[in-house]
């Protein structure tokens, strides 16, 4: 497919926006791999290439593994994740469906038993930013790096 726009270079502030929510999240101290994890699975369901191509290699050099990245679409039929991360991927599904219907109480209350509200503030935002980064590389058709 070829690129629609360069959104960064035809106006850099939108890209520094969302930069950010990144740097926040850096120093909100969320878990590198749980970070990873998020972003590949919000960026499955969304299906943006860009976004998975990115993640997966990203996760693979902070040494997440090739099998969990490789069952990360089905991380409910394993048990090669933590009480956290199965808490997060739980979340980020709905909040990244949310056009199918709120986010679930019981989903938010069983993300808020493992997370400190803090943790899970950076959480919800890493979703957020996830997919905001997904539509904007699927709408531009942002290439593989």
């Amino acid at each position: 497919m070829e690129r629609r726009m360069d959104l960064g270079k035809i106006d850099p502030k939108a890209i520094e926006a969302m930069i950010g929510i990144e740097k926040y999240l850096v120093q909100s101290g969320i878990d590198k791999k749980l970070y990873e994890l998020i972003k590949t699975r919000a960026s499955q369901i969304n299906g943006c290439a860009h976004c998975l191509n990115m993640h997966t290699r990203d996760a693979l050099k902070i040494g997440e593994t090739a099998q969990r990245l490789f069952l990360l679409d089905a991380w409910e039929e394993t048990e090669l994740y933590s009480p956290k991360e199965r808490a997060a991927l739980e979340l980020t599904e709905v909040v990244t469906l949310i056009s199918d219907g709120p986010v679930p109480d019981e989903v938010y209350n069983r993300a808020a038993a493992v997370f400190s509200e803090k943790e899970l503030a950076a959480v919800i935002m890493a979703i957020v930013v996830i997919n905001g980064w997904n539509r904007i590389a699927i709408t531009t058709r942002s290439p593989l790096d």
